[in-house]
C-alpha cells in the first residue's frame, strides 16, 4: 500500500470530481480525509452538489470557468458520459493537468480520450477501482472504501513508468493495497471474467422459479450466488454491449462446462461427473490457492 505522504510530492493542490455517486464521491472523502488539497466536484443532480458542500466534503462546486483551476481530475461517469465531457470540455483543462476517469471498460474510452487528451495538453489515464457496495449513490459513498482495495491503471505508454508512479503517488491518500497496470485490451478480457461474468450469472441464477421459496433453505452459498444479482441495469448494459466480445467468449466457455455437468447427470455418470469436479477443485487451488 501507497503512503498517504506520497500525494505531498506530487504537487497537487486542486481536485476536480466529476460525478458525486458512490464511486466518485468516495474519492472526495477520501482525498478530503487524507489530504489538505482543494477539492470541487459537481453532480448532475445539485441537491448532491449542495450535500457534498454542507457536510465539508466539498470546497467549492465545480463549472466550466473553475475548471482550469484543477491539477487532477476525476471522472466518474459511466463509459460513454467520459467521453463525452471530455469532449466538451477537454479545451478548459491547464495544460499538464492529469485526468483520470473511473469507468468500467477501456479500449473505447482510452482510445478516445487519449486523442482529446493530446490535442489538447493534459494527461490521461484510464482507471478502475476495484470496489463497490450494493447500493449506489452519493449517501452511501465513504472515505474508507478503496481501503486495500485494488486499483487498476493504464497508460498510453506502458512503459512510462515515471507517469505510472506519479499516479501511484497521487492516489496514495485512497490506500489502495495494489495498483496494477495494463492496457486497455488485457483489462477488458479480464473484467469481463472477474466482474462481468458474476453479475450475469448472478442475474440468471436468481431467476429461477424455486428462488422464490429459498426461505429457510438457504444460507452462504446462496448470499454469494445472489449477491450481485441485484444491479443497475443501465449501467451494466451499457458494459455488457461495449465488451461483448470477450463476454460472449467466457459466455461460450461456461456454457460448454455447464453441458458436461448436464451430460453427466442425464446418463447417470457418476465416474465422469467425480472427475468433472474434481477438476472444478483442482483448477480453484490453482489459481486462488486452497
Amino acid at each position: 500500500m501507497s503512503n498517504v505522504n506520497d500525494f505531498r510530492k506530487t504537487d497537487i493542490q486542486t481536485i476536480g470530481i466529476v460525478g458525486l455517486g458512490l464511486i466518485g464521491g468516495s474519492f472526495a472523502k477520501a482525498f478530503r480525509r487524507n489530504t489538505k488539497a482543494k477539492l470541487m466536484g459537481y453532480d448532475t443532480n445539485p441537491n448532491v452538489c449542495q450535500i457534498a458542500a454542507l457536510d465539508g466534503t466539498l470546497d467549492d462546486i465545480l463549472s466550466k470557468e473553475n475548471l482550469s483551476e484543477c491539477d487532477f481530475i476525476i471522472l466518474a461517469l459511466y463509459n460513454q458520459a467520459i467521453i463525452d465531457f471530455l469532449k466538451s470540455y477537454g479545451s478548459y483543462i491547464k495544460k499538464g493537468a492529469l485526468v483520470l476517469d473511473t469507468g468500467g471498460l477501456k479500449r473505447r474510452v482510452c482510445e478516445e480520450c487519449y486523442a482529446i487528451a493530446a490535442e489538447n495538453g493534459f494527461r490521461f489515464v484510464g482507471g478502475h477501482p476495484m470496489a463497490g457496495k450494493k447500493f449506489s449513490g452519493y449517501n452511501y459513498s465513504s472515505s474508507m472504501l478503496f481501503d486495500n482495495s485494488y486499483m487498476i491503471i493504464i497508460t498510453e505508454n506502458l512503459e512510462d513508468t515515471e507517469l505510472q508512479n506519479y499516479v501511484k503517488d497521487v492516489l496514495s491518500p485512497c490506500r489502495f493495497q495494489n495498483i496494477t497496470v495494463c492496457s486497455p485490451e488485457k483489462h477488458d478480457k479480464m473484467i469481463a471474467f472477474t466482474s462481468e461474468m458474476p453479475h450475469i450469472i448472478s442475474n440468471a441464477f436468481i431467476k429461477s422459479p424455486t428462488a422464490k421459496e429459498h426461505l429457510g433453505f438457504s444460507a452462504g452459498s446462496y448470499k454469494d450466488m445472489t449477491r450481485v444479482a441485484w444491479l443497475n441495469e443501465d449501467m451494466w448494459t451499457e458494459i455488457f454491449l461495449e465488451n461483448r466480445d470477450n463476454l460472449i467468449f467466457e459466455l461460450d466457455e461456461i456454457i460448454k462446462n455447464l453441458n458436461e455437468y448436464k451430460k453427466a447427470l442425464e446418463e447417470g455418470n457418476a465416474e465422469y461427473l467425480h472427475e468433472l469436479l474434481h477438476l472444478g477443485k483442482l483448477a480453484k487451488e490453482e489459481v486462488d490457492g486452497v
